[in-house]
């Protein structure tokens, strides 16, 4: 006979987060079949940020010399960076995982890979089947892994398993160029190591303004070995390393591989088939704007059931399924309309809102403005020559429709903008309506904002 329950929670990201006090008079199960806390907490934005803050010091001291001031980048030691990071982050997710265990007297903690076996039973991948009331669906979403003749004999890396090499390697071959590969670039190259990005598109960073791809990629290219509209054909292990041929007819010769080719929601190992709950063309399970599927009793969120595949959604969306499940005649709404991101890479990058070429493909009027770093006085001080800033607002309103930064502290200077957008206020009263410190680097956005040629009236 089944164990039933109040409440399961398929995976411990976001969706760990939903169980308080408040429901202490449920009994929950929550199911997870790898480590505990999710992809923010063990393999995504908190490890990788760890390691891109050393990544700008080392990079820092590398460039001080066009400044005038005498450092140098010696090395890095990579044991001791790796060690210091994960032994901050495991303990964490060993102590949620023995709190949930352990502590939690109305929760059940299943530790196997949970599969539908009907719209209320779950089997829990322990041996064990169990029934709920209520399923949420939190269990994520994984690196992409190309098909390329010889890849899987290689030892090849994901963003799940490079943070942690036993050693820094000396040459490093990057497939992609979206986010993952690039703030990874960034780390390994700052450190020392040499690397070779090789992308199928004309660019870094596609998904970002076409602006700012072009400068991005224009930097990266100076930085680290860039072959576009390439893609390795074959790898083969060769004296300790790995041989790779590309579609150009070229060869790289590297000591460690990393595939950064996108990350793909798990929807697809949950048998969703037996439920009756919706996924997209992409594998995103199809949700409403409460987090509610299809299927009553069965709710989603997080990087299963978006498409932003960023920890703030994911939070946004925990908050709103937790109201929900607690207040079902009060119902909330995730909002999706203002959501910014940021690549930690370096330079970084910022944005929100549509980019320049979504407004046109759309027929939405709009009006564009930028503002460079090196033409205010905190650029000035950073000899700044690549960092900008470019704002996306309604002609006749003045209402912000999208902001996009690259440069330094771009995911800091993107919030005032944020916060613009999400409350409607207009370029102008945002401008004029508040001091701005001189001469910080917020000027950059100070100065983007009075830029725009002003609404009518």
């Amino acid at each position: 006979m089944s164990t039933h329950y109040d409440l399961a929670i398929i995976g411990t990201g976001s969706g760990n987060s939903i169980v308080d006090e408040r429901f202490a008079d449920r009994r929950v199960a929550l199911l997870e079949k790898g480590t505990f806390g999710g992809t923010c907490l063990n393999v995504g934005c908190i490890p990788t940020k760890m390691f891109v803050y050393p990544a700008d010091i080392a990079l820092s001291a590398a460039q001080g010399g066009s400044l005038g001031v005498e450092t140098r980048f010696d090395g890095v030691r990579w044991p001791e960076v790796r060690d210091r990071i994960f032994g901050r982050i495991d303990p964490i997710s060993i102590g949620g995982r023995r709190w949930r265990a352990d502590s939690n007297e109305n929760v059940t903690l299943y530790e196997g890979h949970a599969r539908f076996v009907d719209v209320r039973t779950l089997d829990t991948g322990t041996g064990e089947t169990i029934t709920a009331d209520q399923v949420v669906i939190a269990a994520g979403a994984r690196p992409v892994v190309p098909e390329i003749e010889g890849l899987a004999g290689v030892g090849f890396h994901t963003s799940d398993t490079v943070m942690r090499l036993e050693r820094l390697p000396a040459r490093m071959l990057i497939i992609g160029g979206g986010f993952v590969a690039a703030e990874f670039a960034h780390v390994f190259g700052s450190f020392g190591t040499q690397v070779t990005i090789v992308n199928r598109s004309n660019g870094l960073l596609r998904a970002e303004d076409d602006d700012l791809s072009a400068a991005f990629t224009e930097v990266a290219r100076a930085r680290w070995d860039v072959r576009l509209e390439t893609v390795v054909t074959k790898a083969e292990a060769y004296d300790g390393g790995v041989r790779a041929q590309l579609s150009d007819g070229s060869t790289v010769e590297v000591d460690a591989v990393l595939v950064a080719a996108g990350r793909q929601p798990n929807s697809d190992g949950l048998d969703l088939d037996r439920t009756g709950v919706e996924v997209d063309e992409d594998g995103v399970v199809v949700v409403d704007r409460h987090q509610r599927t299809g299927v009553e009793g069965i709710w989603a969120l997080g990087d299963i059931a978006n498409h932003f595949q960023l920890k703030h959604v994911s939070n946004l969306e925990a908050r709103v399924v937790q109201h929900n499940l607690l207040h079902p005649d009060d119902l909330w709404e995730s909002r999706h309309d203002v959501v910014p991101s940021a690549v930690f890479s370096n330079p970084q990058v910022a944005s929100v809102g549509l980019t320049e070429r979504q407004a046109g493909e759309r027929g939405v009027r709009h009006v564009v403005a930028q503002q460079r770093y090196g033409d205010t006085a905190y650029g000035w001080a950073m000899e700044d020559t690549t960092g900008f800033a470019k704002l996306i607002a309604d002609p006749d309103t003045g209402l912000i429709l999208g902001a996009h930064i690259l440069g330094a502290q771009a995911s800091n200077l993107l919030q005032p903008l944020v916060q613009a957008m999400s409350f409607g206020q207009t370029a102008h009263d945002v401008a004029r309506g508040q001091y701005w410190i001189h001469p910080a680097l917020m000027e950059v956005v100070e100065n983007l904002l009075l830029a725009l040629p002003a609404p009518p009236g």
